[in-house]
């Protein structure tokens, strides 16, 4: 299939698409979108950022367009399940954008925001229904809604439901759910729990796999460094001051420690803003917006934000800390390099990060490391050693305006942070304690634009609970 008109989708669906601007269908979408339009059960397998959310949106849309019929008394036509906040809001503005004239009902309902509202939502009923596993309990338990009118079951991402501890919440749901229905499957990876939830939902499914499940995307250029933990601040401050370095997302293991990142770059006049399982709905998305806009040119997360965030023209990832979980390197480096773009990662490797490296390298079936770390300036600067670019840091580019701001030097500075040296939240934080903020998101300086003055401290951010546990929810 080489355009959109050639799946024989209804009219109006094909003029949403031609008015959003698709044309030519990626792979996933050309093998997945005829055998959805047939009925079957789809099991979709690709990585991330391949277009997989407009693979069975459009399919779907075709259907309830063709089928109309009003929407069920609280309930709803079309279930679709994703694990965090950001990929259902996400999926909730796609099928908003694809099936824009059709006169359906769309609605999101999710954890971190009010439940009220959503419950009002869903009286009337909707056509098609977006939802993170355990706000969709809460509303069933509180016969908010009902699925015994679900024609189509969509499960995205779910390998990241797993992940994130929904195991218990998808098999209670699938009770609710009509056993004659049509199930969609979607992952970027396969592991043998994920194969064995498909087994639990999916009906004699055809198998579309596009790319290898453990595969990186092709243009996205990984470099590693490896670097002692109390150097990784340094180095992170360097590496956005670079001028190649436009928009970057750095990803953390816990949420303790990317409020504590966020923090450490307002030391250095580098604003960014945090979103992680604490911060409520409205903080991550003032957060993203702010991001989106280029209003702040670094964003701070966790794995929760591996797979919610589409951002255009993402330059940069950087992964402060590598994930425990190898199948999430995938993902977060898949922020970049989407829709036809280029992009880099660069993941900071501490000695007790080795054996997550080994995971991630058998699992993407290729070394990260193939030059050693000491290696001159004029070879591979993302191998350079992590020490000799902080001191070439503190002497060049901005360390001494940081000492006459009354930073101090920065080697006493390094050596408490090896005082905190280890796993988890206090090694990713610097030996500092995590943040307390409260009812907003972190901003480094006046209005969030780059280039103000920073925000030295403040109220709320001297408190807070150490964490060594990496987040596992907060959808």
């Amino acid at each position: 299939m080489t355009n959109f008109q050639s799946f024989g989708l209804a009219p109006r669906v094909e003029s949403a698409l031609t008015a959003a601007g698709y044309t030519t269908p990626t792979p996933i979408q050309a093998g997945a979108i005829p055998l959805i339009m047939s009925g079957r059960d789809v099991m979709g397998l690709a990585q991330t950022g391949t277009g997989k959310t407009l693979a069975f949106a459009a399919p779907i849309l075709d259907k309830l367009f063709r089928n109309q019929g009003p929407a069920p008394h609280k309930g709803a036509r079309v279930l679709v399940l994703a694990p965090t906040r950001e990929l259902a809001g996400q999926i909730a503005a796609s099928f908003e954008t694809y099936g824009a004239g059709l006169g359906l009902r769309i609605a999101m309902v999710c954890g971190g925001a009010k439940i009220g509202p959503q419950i009002r939502k869903l009286e009337r009923g909707v056509h098609v229904l977006i939802a993170t596993p355990g706000r969709l309990i809460d509303l069933i338990e509180q016969r908010a809604v009902g699925l015994k009118d679900v024609e189509v079951l969509v499960l995205d991402e779910a390998d990241q439901m797993l992940d994130l501890g929904f195991i218990h919440a998808l098999r209670a749901i699938a009770k609710h759910v009509p056993a004659k229905r049509q199930t969609l499957f979607f992952s970027a990876t396969m592991p043998k729990l994920v194969e064995g939830l498909a087994a639990q939902f999916l009906r004699d499914p055809a198998q579309v796999a596009v790319a290898p499940p453990s595969a990186t995307a092709d243009k996205v250029e990984q470099r590693i460094s490896f670097v002692d933990q109390g150097e990784k601040q340094a180095l992170l401050v360097e590496t956005i001051r670079k001028p190649e370095v436009k928009t970057v997302l750095v990803f953390t293991r816990t949420k303790h420690g990317a409020d504590a990142v966020v923090r450490r770059l307002a030391n250095a006049d580098i604003d960014s803003v945090a979103i992680h399982g604490n911060k409520s709905q409205s903080q991550r998305e003032r957060a993203l917006e702010a991001f989106k806009g280029g209003r702040v040119p670094v964003l701070v997360a966790t794995d929760i934000a591996a797979r919610g965030i589409h951002i255009d023209g993402l330059t940069h990832v950087i992964n402060f800390d590598l994930p425990e979980v190898p199948e999430q390197y995938v993902h977060r480096i898949g922020r970049t390099a989407r829709a036809g773009a280029t992009g880099v990662a660069i993941s900071f490797v501490s000695k007790d990060e080795r054996d997550y490296l080994r995971a991630i390298e058998k699992l993407v079936g290729h070394k990260l490391a193939p030059r050693p770390a000491g290696e001159s300036e004029a070879d591979d600067r993302g191998s350079r050693k992590p020490q000799q670019q902080s001191r070439r840091q503190g002497l060049g580019q901005g360390g001494g305006q940081r000492r006459a701001q009354g930073h101090g030097d920065r080697r006493p500075q390094r050596d408490g942070e090896r005082k905190a040296h280890g796993n988890g939240e206090r090694a990713a934080a610097g030996g500092e304690r995590s943040s307390g903020t409260g009812g907003h998101f972190q901003r480094t300086s006046g209005g969030g634009k780059p280039g103000g003055q920073a925000r030295r401290g403040g109220p709320g951010q001297g408190g807070g609970n150490r964490s060594r546990r990496p987040e596992r929810a907060g959808a």
